[in-house]
């Protein structure tokens, strides 16, 4: 008896990266709040406030790792707890969203009943997130985005069966390019939306303080709430297609089929492949054969770096050597 816990137990690098980014946000929001109360200042009140929604926001992803490995063992789970990884960012970038509207909204009222702007006030908040955002980004290391690539010691070896054999080999090198570790993607993109929101109000606040272009300042608030609904729309759309059990990449199938019809008359009459977390994949295959080789035997084939932990193989035996698919 094997368990399906497929690595989801371990605690990982993205997990410890994730707590010190919302350990030092939650500081940073504290240190602006109590500042804006005792100095009077909205703008330290208003960015501090906005430090806080985030740092929500990122607690998130937190908790689902927290989740995932707890709940690694639960046997409720059919495939682990990985996909818990992509609820939590799908949920996430629902937040970003919204954020960005509430942006937007507030850029055209700005349009509509403009305001006076304390400017040294403005751009001192502006470079203090666009620092603690900086320090953000460095420690997540870019790991939130599309192209992040799994560390070795993330993930077990790769199991695959249906009927309790083994097959040893790290599943990293091949889906190097299409893993996805989705809460801290939304973790990344978290930083970067303030990141931005920085970077555009420094531009906007210094163009209005020394050439007067005071309409800079909602329009920067527009182009950067576009910005982030773009980037969410990235990540819904990429953890809702874990979710929804959508078809693995296609180079994932691609390599399972080359592999298996290199061998003798061996052809696939049905694939299909989804993820169960990140960076790996469940499949099931049904191969058609005049020769049909023990489960072993198809195991052996499979490329060992590919990303597949749990395989279910079906055969049927065709006595044509050049047997139609049905």
């Amino acid at each position: 008896m094997h368990d399906h816990t497929f690595g989801q137990e371990r605690k990982k690098t993205a997990e410890r990266r994730t707590f010190i980014v919302i350990i030092i946000t939650a500081l940073t929001m504290t240190v602006e709040v109590a500042a804006g109360i005792a100095f009077g200042s909205m703008a330290l009140l208003a960015d501090g406030l906005h430090m806080g929604s985030h740092a929500s926001a990122l607690a998130v992803s937190a908790f689902a790792y927290l989740y995932t490995r707890r709940h690694a063992r639960d046997a409720r789970f059919n495939f682990g707890t990985g996909k818990v990884n992509s609820l939590a960012a799908f949920a996430s970038a629902v937040m970003l969203v919204l954020f960005a509207l509430v942006m937007a909204s507030k850029s055209v009222e700005r349009f509509i009943f403009p305001v006076a702007i304390e400017f040294n006030q403005a751009i001192f908040v502006a470079v203090l997130g666009l620092v603690v955002n900086g320090v953000c980004l460095v420690i997540l290391g870019g790991h939130g985005q599309a192209g992040d690539k799994a560390s070795h010691h993330d993930h077990p070896p790769a199991e695959d069966h249906s009927s309790g054999h083994d097959q040893q080999g790290h599943p990293h090198s091949f889906a190097h390019h299409q893993y996805k570790d989705h809460s801290l993607w939304a973790a990344y993109i978290h930083v970067l939306a303030d990141t931005l929101t920085s970077l555009t109000a420094i531009f906007a606040l210094a163009a209005g303080k020394y050439l007067g272009q005071n309409w800079l300042d909602p329009f920067m608030g527009v182009v950067g709430a576009a910005l982030v609904v773009v980037w969410s729309w990235r990540l819904l759309h990429s953890s809702a297609r874990v979710l929804l059990d959508m078809q693995a990449p296609q180079e994932v199938s691609d390599g399972i089929r080359k592999a298996i019809e290199s061998e003798g008359d061996n052809r696939i009459s049905d694939l299909h492949v989804w993820s169960v977390g990140p960076g790996i994949y469940a499949a099931e295959i049904a191969v058609v054969s005049s020769e049909p080789l023990e489960a072993e035997g198809y195991y052996s084939l499979l490329p060992k770096n590919i990303g597949v932990v749990h395989v279910t193989v079906e055969t049927r035996r065709c006595t044509s050597a050049t047997h139609e698919i049905p």
